[in-house]
């Protein structure tokens, strides 16, 4: 396999995608105030919604290792990962950046970056999921495909 086929092709950071929609909520709410409220609800959801993205982000990143294969998207897959959180989504790591991203939202207290979120997940969707996908078909055939009968891409 030449370099090119043996990496999704993945230009842009998926963790700078979500980063983008996060500063870019709280450029906006500078100059055009979207509050969402500061009640100890919202904090205490922001928290265990935290808590959440870093558990299934970790879980993600270790099931990764012990397959020994890298999480880097420009890097080539050496093995299929459908263990751990691969068991109920197909990509644990965007999910829990989703989340994060709705958690710092709530720090915030601004609805701004849970409004980004809705293209930055276009975005990801667009340019990094589905050409993931499609280096996976062919990095493992029938096996990846098998797989996304199973599972969801998302949750």
């Amino acid at each position: 396999m030449s370099g090119r086929a043996d990496s999704p092709g993945v230009r842009v950071p998926p963790p700078a995608l979500y980063m983008l929609g996060v500063l870019g909520g709280y450029a906006l709410n500078r100059r055009w105030p979207l509050p969402l409220g500061d009640s100890a609800f919202v904090q205490v959801l922001a928290w265990g919604l935290t808590a959440a993205a870093v558990a299934l982000a970790v879980s993600g990143v270790r099931t990764f290792r012990r397959s020994r294969t890298s999480i880097v998207p420009i890097r080539p897959a050496t093995a299929l990962v459908i263990a751990g959180p691969y068991r109920f989504t197909r990509n644990p790591m965007y999910v829990a950046m989703a989340v994060l991203t709705i958690a710092l939202g709530l720090f915030m207290s601004t609805w701004w970056p849970i409004v980004l979120l809705v293209p930055v997940l276009l975005i990801v969707q667009v340019f990094v999921i589905v050409p993931e996908e499609q280096y996976l078909r062919r990095r493992f055939g029938d096996d990846y495909t098998r797989y996304t009968r199973q599972v969801r891409r998302w949750v």
